[in-house]
């Protein structure tokens, strides 16, 4: 069996753009990771409430720009409900 196509240039580019967009994966979690624990911890020190179902609900929330809209209501917002009230985008 022939094995020089893993040692070729293409092998390797191929292996350089797929470790580049795993660590772009990883950054884009750990902004939502960070994220979702600002939403909830600017509520927790507000003083707001956050029931059992919707810490679940930012818990499981990836999409960053759903978080920053949930992240900037959570500012003023006077419950949780009203934080993650309607659609965003």
């Amino acid at each position: 069996m022939d094995l020089s196509f893993f040692q070729s240039q293409t092998a390797q580019k191929l292996r350089a753009e797929g470790r580049a967009e795993g660590r772009e994966e990883g950054r884009e979690e750990g902004r939502a990771q960070a994220r979702r624990e600002d939403v909830l911890l600017l509520l927790d020190h507000r003083g707001v409430e956050v029931s059992e179902e919707e810490r679940e609900r930012v818990a499981g929330c990836r999409d960053l720009g759903t978080l920053d809209v949930w992240f900037a209501r959570a500012v003023t917002a006077a419950s949780a409900a009203e934080v993650l009230a309607g659609e965003v985008g």
